[in-house]
């Protein structure tokens, strides 16, 4: 006997077929068909308290799994609840579904109670906005998984009609097979070949582009076969792992970093953005070099829209095959040999001058709390950091081993991001040490997901940087000699607040008592809220 299908059940198929396993998000009674058929076709739904943490929660178990987040909401204010982890889903390259729940199309004619136009409020941050057909369920389907994976990868809108869900569908397979890799016509690849060999003082900057599937790999052989010292932007970071003697860690938002890096740009004979999506850099970052005097290639799965630089040569193109094929070039052109280059030692000089610039031996403040962290913790442990000056700090000072080792909120900066995403990670990689780092108003706007953090029985740690301010923004005050105005708040029991949910709670105020309340974390069998108590002046001129 042929089973008979809902469009929610062909929906949720493809979606397993993606390799999704979890779904988050609030329930209304327009979801309630799409939650039952993503149980029965293997995926869980996990409820969280906000569907902005939920979207989050799940882009901490996609940096695990790489399957796409699933973002489930019921319609009105579900919905809109949800657009800011869109957005940040955009502009982070995230593969994301965002499934919303809505009235029948014949129904909304004459109700009005919680109707809007869903897909025109996702439209501008989507990739694309479908509506729900029980007759083309599941093209539908395969429209969104695709069109969420394909590069650049990003978030797809599906609304789900009430009735729609409900309606028999048949499963088609019209599953549309990859794209090829490609690669650039042969004379754009022979003269980028052609600028690196001649290259005296190469440099890479690497983004968030080159974290595509085979991308860590294809950069690492590329960047090791040609010697070719690397900046990072913060997403990429340990895309090789950052003792590596070619690396010269992230940047693209510390002016004091980039003081040792710039130059270093400015002397180089040849520039390679490989990768590189310049949606993490502050405005210092734009124009950067002209490439009518300095050689630059840029590799990128997208034409350049956005005019934050320009390059010499742009190969629209696979990065992974590109990388491997300019790799393959120079094994066969000149096996074995090597050239010394940036002979003048600038390398090793703009390294030794960002491990000034950025010290472990602070006794305390937010620095010190870093640098506590660093020696306490694994060197695998799995980080997350919330917006605020602690982020430009911590992405600076921190040395990642392995890709997506810190992960946080770089197009779109959003407050709130870190613990969510702790908890996704966790929640994936259950055998790992992961932490959070927040700012004490970052961490106020989502305290609330610490309850599911308690009730999906996971242990992360979450380390708040308390200062009763919205630091960042007190400094830029500072520095314009504007009176400080909107950024004082009260000062809280944050350790209490973890209690409270169900889990420990430590304030510290010295390196020692960070590291007994570190130590006795990783043994916990529930979350933890470490508040590292410091003086809201504690980044001056550290970042």
């Amino acid at each position: 006997m042929t089973e008979t299908l809902r469009a929610a059940d062909v929906l949720a198929r493809r979606l397993y077929d993606a390799g999704c396993r979890h779904a988050f998000g609030m329930p209304g009674g327009e979801v309630l068909t799409l939650i039952d058929a993503l149980r029965k076709a293997g995926i869980a739904f996990h409820l969280a308290k906000h569907e902005n943490c939920a979207g989050f929660i799940g882009e901490g178990v996609h940096h695990a799994d790489g399957a796409p987040v699933l973002l489930v909401a019921t319609l009105g204010p579900g919905a809109l609840n949800g657009v800011n982890v869109v957005a940040n889903a955009f502009q982070d390259r995230v593969p994301m579904l965002v499934l919303t729940g809505c009235v029948d199309a014949d129904e909304a004619q004459t109700y009005t109670h919680q109707v809007l136009d869903q897909q025109a409020v996702f439209a501008p941050i989507t990739k694309a906005s479908f509506r729900l057909d029980a007759a083309a369920a599941g093209v539908i389907a395969d429209k969104a998984v695709t069109l969420a994976t394909a590069p650049r990868q990003g978030p797809v809108h599906i609304d789900v009609p009430i009735t729609v869900a409900t309606s028999p569908a048949r499963e088609r397979d019209l599953r549309q097979a990859p794209a090829g890799d490609t690669v650039p016509a042969d004379a754009a690849l022979a003269q980028a070949h052609h600028w690196l060999t001649d290259a005296d003082r190469p440099v890479a900057i690497v983004g968030l582009d080159a974290l595509c599937p085979g991308g860590p790999d294809a950069t690492r052989a590329f960047l090791e076969t040609h010697q070719i010292p690397f900046i990072t932007t913060y997403k990429a970071k340990g895309i090789l792992a950052e003792d590596h003697p070619l690396c010269l860690g992230g940047a693209g938002l510390s002016p004091r970093a980039d003081g040792h890096l710039r130059p270093l740009i400015d002397a180089a004979d040849l520039i390679l953005c490989i990768g590189y999506d310049p949606i993490e850099m502050r405005t210092g970052w734009r124009d950067l070099w002209d490439c009518r005097a300095t050689r630059v290639i840029d590799i990128s799965p997208e034409p350049n829209t956005h005019y934050m630089h320009q390059a010499s040569l742009t190969l629209l193109s696979s990065l992974p095959a590109t990388l491997t094929a300019l790799t393959a070039l120079t094994a066969r052109s000149a096996p074995g040999a090597s050239r010394p280059l940036w002979t003048g030692g600038e390398v090793t000089t703009a390294r030794a001058a960002l491990d000034a610039a950025f010290p472990l031996t602070d006794d305390w403040g937010p620095a010190g709390v870093i640098a506590e962290c660093m020696e306490s913790l694994p060197p695998d442990a799995l980080l997350t950091a919330d917006s605020g000056a602690h982020r430009i700090l911590l992405s600076q000072m921190w040395s990642c081993s392995e890709p997506r080792q810190l992960v946080q909120s770089s197009g779109l900066c959003t407050m709130g991001c870190a613990l969510p995403l702790a908890i996704g990670r966790k929640l994936a990689e259950p055998d790992r040490t992961v932490v959070s780092f927040s700012g004490d108003a970052g961490f106020l706007m989502v305290a609330g997901e610490l309850a599911t953090a308690a009730e999906l029985g996971i242990a992360p740690v979450f380390v708040v940087f308390v200062d009763a301010s919205l630091a960042l923004i007190d400094l830029k005050q500072r520095q314009r000699q504007l009176p400080g105005t909107g950024v004082d708040f009260g000062h809280h029991d944050y350790a209490a607040m973890g209690r409270a949910f169900g889990g420990h709670g430590h304030s510290v105020r010295t390196r020692s008592q960070l590291r007994a309340a570190l130590t006795e974390a990783m043994a916990a069998d529930r979350f933890t809220v470490i508040a590292a108590e410091i003086n809201r002046e504690g980044y001056d001129g550290r970042i």
